[in-house]
């Protein structure tokens, strides 16, 4: 096979004089081709090939940046595609670096993120191994480590391979539902010289299939179960994850007046908006039809938990109608359980919501247009939602003041005093939210304020990374509350923010303990009338107290506190946004009670 001739030239310009050409550089032609604006990666001389290449053939554009761990490349990378809608990537190295990654790689599964993962195994040839770390890094079949919790992975055994395998990659990562895949390049593959002329994808070729429309008759068939309910409710999940997902929520919650809960996988509907019912558990009462745009989990926010007995209670009456659009059924693990609970509906109209939701409000604007009591059945169910968002709102208001004191300071004051700091500002929240504690205080009012809840420990400021990189050139001012046993696992990834000049201003969520936890063994203590007051052993992080303000500044970050009065957050808080403008990341660390 051999390039065409644009290829070729595109190719020429990059080569340095006396450059005989390597089979890594075809890997280099195709990031580019596919337009990744960074790699993570942590070093590894399984990919010394593609690192060279990378370098002196591809110019390091696009930017090679040094992670401190494989779990932070992929976490940076996690975190980029959520906010940007567009893939990261990552080099990993050998089998040793994979399974570094793999939590990190399985939290991007189930959390529906597009990251390519280049990976580098062998030599397979035995005869070029070195020995004994070849040996000891080189697996058969590498992918298998991740194979669960990937979409896809390939390891082609020749440089013609490379190509057609890297575009299937990228296609079924993109294709909803997304997701991660893998491919791995041999290591003697990659530091062959470059014999002859490789057809690279056309670039005029689709990189990603067409979206899917759900079938009509289903959404006509949810459109008069809408209408004819009497108190409907919109539980929107990964859907507003796609462009003007936002902004069509919110005109079918207009159309219908039904009230809104979100899910928060992504931001799907303005948290001051009349018709948001989300952490409203008495606004579940009396729904009489529950449509799922995107959902995997049901349970959550439809059932009450009793945690220390695995109990659920249901929330939503028995003889409620269900009715879902989306992809729950693709892309379904056969391993893992992130599919959750199965909700039986009576319609479930597959496909993408970017299609079918706006295709919805079409079919209700002509089933509403010219019906006087229909359009007055809707608009009395819109002042009675909107009415009781209206005192819930001012409750959780009243409820964020109290023990507005004490100390150490409370979350929700914690959560008023950066958002007071930082509401005049164009603002992005990045994963943690005080356990939902923002949602009930602040003002969510653009689709990228907030690109989805958080994820388990040790993902957090990693992925925050990720979301400031995803607005660096935007300026937006990047919001980290970030929980103090997830940045002790990944400490090091302060230092990857400070060489890449990532401004992102970090609040320390800093109750010293490994909390969730700790809450679990009161409970069990509770159950079993065992020491309740020996619950924090194994669950707490003092003695010695982490210094986090020390650890910003010892990675060349501006740091300040351990801060126990609260009367000191706002002016700290001032000291360090000023340096965020500046285009510095800082980072200030608040003592808050156990929650």
């Amino acid at each position: 096979m051999t390039d065409s001739q644009d290829q070729k030239e595109d190719r020429s310009k990059n080569i340095v004089p006396n450059y005989r050409g390597w089979q890594s550089d075809i890997i280099v032609d195709l990031i580019k081709q596919y337009d990744f604006e960074f790699i993570t990666l942590n070093p590894g001389a399984s990919f010394r090939g593609l690192h060279d290449s990378l370098v002196n053939y591809g110019k390091n554009d696009p930017q090679m940046m040094l992670c401190n761990h494989e779990e932070i490349a992929v976490q940076i990378a996690h975190g980029f595609a959520k906010a940007s809608g567009k893939p990261g990537a990552v080099i990993l190295h050998n089998l040793v670096g994979l399974l570094h990654s793999c939590m990190a790689i399985y939290y991007a599964y189930i959390d529906r993120v597009p990251i390519f993962i280049m990976g580098a195994t062998g030599p397979m040839d035995e005869g070029k191994r070195r020995p004994h770390i070849d040996w000891t890094h080189t697996a058969l079949v590498q992918g298998n480590a991740v194979r669960d919790y990937v979409k896809w992975d390939y390891q082609p055994t020749a440089i013609e391979g490379v190509p057609e395998s890297f575009a299937r990659a990228y296609s079924v990562m993109t294709t909803q539902p997304q997701g991660p895949i893998y491919m791995c390049y041999d290591a003697a593959l990659q530091e062959a010289p470059l014999t002859k002329d490789i057809m690279l994808p056309p670039k005029e070729s689709v990189a990603t299939p067409a979206l899917m429309m759900p079938d009509p008759k289903a959404i006509e068939t949810i459109a008069d179960k809408l209408l004819a309910a009497d108190k409907p409710l919109l539980m929107p999940d990964y859907a507003g994850r796609r462009a003007g997902s936002f902004e069509n929520m919110v005109r079918l919650a207009e159309t219908v007046g039904a009230g809104v809960w979100d899910l928060n996988n992504s931001l799907n509907f303005p948290n001051r908006h009349p018709l948001c019912v989300s952490l409203d558990k008495g606004a579940l009462k009396g729904v009489d039809l529950v449509m799922g745009l995107d959902v995997k989990d049901w349970e959550k926010a439809t059932h009450e938990l009793n945690s220390t007995k695995r109990e659920l209670t249901p929330l939503v009456n028995d003889n409620a109608d269900w009715v879902e659009m989306g992809f729950a059924e693709l892309g379904m693990s056969k391993w893992s359980f992130d599919y959750c609970r199965m909700q039986p509906c009576s319609v479930r109209a597959l496909g993408d919501t970017t299609l079918g939701v706006p295709a919805l409000i079409d079919v209700l604007d002509k089933r509403i247009k010219g019906d006087s009591r229909l359009a007055a059945k809707i608009k009395d169910r819109t002042a009675a939602v909107g009415k009781r968002h209206g005192e819930t709102w001012a409750k959780w208001q009243d409820d964020a003041r109290k023990d507005w004191d004490s100390k150490p300071t409370t979350t929700s004051r914690l959560a008023l005093e950066v958002w007071d700091v930082i509401k005049d500002h164009d603002w992005v929240l990045t994963a943690n939210t005080l356990k939902n504690g923002v949602r009930k205080l602040w003002d969510f009012d653009k689709p990228y304020r907030h690109p989805g809840g958080e994820l388990g420990t040790s993902t957090q400021i990693g992925m925050s990374i990720g979301v400031a990189l995803a607005h660096k050139k935007a300026g937006r001012l990047v919001v980290d509350l970030q929980p103090d046993g997830d940045l002790m696992f990944d400490a090091g990834a302060l230092w990857v923010l400070a060489k890449y000049e990532i401004p992102m201003l970090i609040v320390m969520y800093n109750n010293r303990a490994y909390y969730n936890d700790w809450e679990h063994q009161i409970r069990m203590a509770r159950l079993r009338g065992t020491d309740e007051t020996k619950a924090h052993i194994g669950m707490d992080l003092y003695g010695p107290e982490p210094d986090f303000g020390k650890l910003a500044r010892s990675m060349g970050i501006y740091g300040e506190g351990p801060i126990e009065d609260p009367k000191d957050i706002r002016p700290a808080l001032l000291r360090a946004l000023e340096q965020v403008k500046k285009g510095k990341p800082a980072l200030i660390d608040t003592v808050t009670q156990h929650r």
